[in-house]
C-alpha cells in the first residue's frame, strides 16, 4: 500500500496522504465523531459509494481505508473494465477470504457500469467476499441499480473549500524539496488564486501548482494567471452540476432577479452549453411560471429560440440575454401549470368519460338517428351567456374549476 516517491510521478500523485490525519478537507464525512471515521477505527467499514466531484478525494480515501483496516485493495476503472476483470479479481477475493484477509474492491466511476456489470457484483458483496467502495460524480440515485444502492452506504463528498485548498498548497511549498528537489518561493496571494481557480478540485490545485513550479522562477499571481490561459468553469453538461445550474437560472428567473439569471444564463454558455437546450427551458418557463399574467412571454421566449436556431452562438448570446431579463422582470402566474395538473388527475382517474351527445358532431343520418348533436346551443345565437349556458364537460366531472382567475395570479 505505500505509494513510493519518484521523480515523475505527478504532484497530486506524490502527496497522497497517507493516513487519516494527513487528509485535508471533507470534516463532515471524515472528520472527528462521522460515520466513517468510527467505522475505520472500529475495522467495521461496510460496502460504500464515495458520490462527489472530481478532486475531492474519493480514490484517496478509498487507499486509507484498504491501508487502515489492513485489507487487499485492488482497484478497477470502469471505463475499460468488465465482467471478465471483475470475475478475477472476485476469484482472488475468494483466496484472500480463505486466508483470512479482507479485500477492498474499488470501483471508479462506476456509474458507467452497466446493469449487467453491476448484477455480475451483487452477490459478491452480499455474502461479504468483497467490500465495495464505488467512486461516482453523478447521483448514485440514477446511476447505480437499485439492489446494489440499497447494500451500499452512500457518503456525500463536496468540493474542496479554497481553505482547505490553501493548506494542501502551503503544505506542497513547504515539503518542495521533497517533491521538486529545490525550494520554491510562492506569496499567499498566488495560493488564494490557484485555490480559487481549481473549482474545489484538489488534483487541478497541484497539477496548477505544479506547471508554476516548473517556469523555475517565483510564483507570483501574474504568473498563475499565464499557467492557467483557460477559462476554469466546473461545468459538467451531462451531470449533476448542468441540473443544478439550470435549476438556479429558473429559480431566479421565478424570484424576479434579473442579475442572478443572467449569471447562471452565462455560466452555461460560457461553458459550452447548448443555446438551444437553454432556450427550450425558457420557452417552457414562459408557460409554466408566466402564463397568462403576461401573454407576450411565450412568443418573446419563442422569438429567442428562434434565433439561436438561426444564428448559433455567440451570435446568440444577447438574444437568450434579452429573454431571461424580460422573463424574470415579467409578472407570474402558475394558474396554467397548477391548472393542467389538475386536468391530467381527472384524466387518470377518469379516462373513459364520454363525450356528451349534445357535444357530438352529427356528421351522419345513424349519428342524427342516435340523437348525436340534439340540444347543442350555437353561442353565437344567444344574447346573454345565460341564454347560452350548457353543460360541456361529461357527467362525472361537472362543475369542475381548474384555473384560478384570481388576482392572486395576476390574471
Amino acid at each position: 500500500m505505500t505509494i513510493t516517491m519518484k521523480r515523475n510521478v505527478p504532484l497530486a500523485e506524490q502527496m497522497r496522504p497517507k493516513s487519516l490525519d494527513d487528509f485535508i478537507g471533507q470534516e463532515k464525512v471524515l472528520g472527528e465523531g462521522s460515520f466513517l471515521r468510527e467505522a475505520i477505527m472500529g475495522d467495521v467499514v461496510p460496502s460504500l459509494i464515495f458520490w462527489g466531484p472530481p478532486g475531492s478525494g474519493k480514490t484517496t480515501l478509498a487507499l486509507l481505508i484498504a491501508e487502515e483496516t489492513q485489507s487487499q485493495f485492488y482497484q478497477l476503472s470502469a471505463v475499460g473494465s468488465g465482467v471478465k476483470e471483475l470475475r478475477a479479481l472476485l476469484a482472488e477475493a475468494e483466496t484472500n477470504k480463505a486466508h483470512g484477509r479482507r479485500t477492498i474492491l474499488f470501483i471508479d466511476e462506476i456509474h458507467r457500469w452497466n446493469k449487467s456489470q453491476q448484477d455480475a457484483l451483487l452477490p459478491h458483496v452480499e455474502q461479504g467476499r468483497v467490500t465495495l467502495i464505488g467512486a461516482t460524480t453523478e447521483n448514485p440515485s440514477f446511476e447505480v441499480n437499485a439492489a446494489l444502492l440499497s447494500r451500499t452506504r452512500v457518503l456525500t463528498l463536496e468540493k474542496h473549500s479554497e481553505g482547505a485548498l490553501v493548506t494542501l498548497l502551503e503544505k506542497a511549498v513547504k515539503d518542495a524539496k521533497k517533491y521538486f528537489g529545490k525550494s520554491v518561493s510562492c506569496d499567499d496571494e498566488a495560493l488564494r488564486f490557484i485555490a480559487a481557480v481549481s473549482g474545489g478540485d484538489a488534483r487541478t490545485a497541484l497539477n496548477t501548482f505544479e506547471a508554476c513550479v516548473s517556469r523555475n522562477r517565483p510564483i507570483d499571481a501574474i504568473l498563475v494567471e499565464t499557467v492557467v490561459k483557460r477559462s476554469h468553469i466546473l461545468y459538467d453538461k451531462g451531470g449533476e452540476e448542468h441540473y443544478s445550474i439550470i435549476s438556479a437560472l429558473h429559480k431566479s428567473l421565478r424570484g424576479d432577479d434579473a442579475d442572478a439569471a443572467l449569471y447562471w444564463l452565462g455560466r452555461m454558455l460560457e461553458a459550452g452549453e447548448d443555446p438551444l437546450y437553454v432556450a427550450r427551458r425558457l420557452v417552457r418557463f414562459a408557460s409554466e411560471d408566466i402564463g397568462l399574467a403576461n401573454s407576450f412571454a411565450l412568443p418573446q421566449a419563442v422569438a429567442a429560440f428562434q434565433s439561436c436556431q438561426m444564428l448559433g452562438m455567440p451570435e446568440c448570446e444577447v438574444h437568450l440575454a434579452q429573454a431571461v431579463v424580460y422573463l424574470a422582470k415579467s409578472k407570474k402566474s402558475n394558474a396554467l401549470y397548477v391548472a393542467y395538473g389538475k386536468v391530467k388527475e381527472d384524466v387518470a382517474r377518469f379516462p373513459n368519460e364520454s363525450v356528451p351527445l349534445h357535444l357530438r358532431n352529427a356528421s351522419t343520418k345513424l349519428m342524427r338517428d342516435l340523437e348525436y348533436g340534439k340540444g347543442y346551443k350555437y353561442t353565437p345565437d344567444f344574447k346573454t351567456e345565460e341564454e347560452a349556458a350548457q353543460e360541456y364537460f361529461p357527467e362525472h366531472l361537472r362543475g369542475r374549476k381548474y384555473i384560478d382567475f384570481g388576482e392572486k395570479n395576476g390574471i
